[in-house]
């Protein structure tokens, strides 16, 4: 069974910067998955941050372009997500996410299309 970590969560003041983690394990990386971000603020819905599909292709939501970054690393099975200069609006539990995806594009979209998720991680933006 696929099973997805994330880590590297926290409290930053704003303008900060995060790094989250997201291991996967049961699966590996470099057999044709897209890897996601999602966040949930209290009261909202799941909401699509950044993908990276296995070729490296990203997509990214327009609140956070130019200033957070996706990456993988298919031999480390670990999907990272950058974050600079974090605003309050960030805050929220960061989810990593899975689907079987062959494309070199992907998309944040519907968070029904990812499978498996980890039990994601607090990332909280206050002065």
């Amino acid at each position: 069974q696929i099973q997805l970590a994330e880590s590297g969560g926290g409290l930053v003041q704003p303008g900060g910067s995060l790094r989250l983690s997201c291991v996967g394990a049961g699966v590996a990386l470099d057999h044709h998955y897209a890897m996601s971000w999602f966040r949930q603020a209290p009261g909202m819905e799941r909401e699509g941050v950044a993908c990276i599909s296995n070729s490296g292709g990203t997509n990214y939501a327009d609140s956070v372009k130019g200033r957070f970054t996706v990456s993988r690393d298919n031999a480390q099975n670990t999907v990272w997500l950058q974050m600079t200069n974090m605003k309050p609006e960030d805050t929220a539990v960061y989810y990593c996410g899975i689907k079987y995806w062959d494309e070199s594009w992907c998309t944040i979209t519907d968070p029904s299309e990812y499978l498996f998720w980890g039990q994601g991680t607090q990332a909280t933006v206050s002065s």
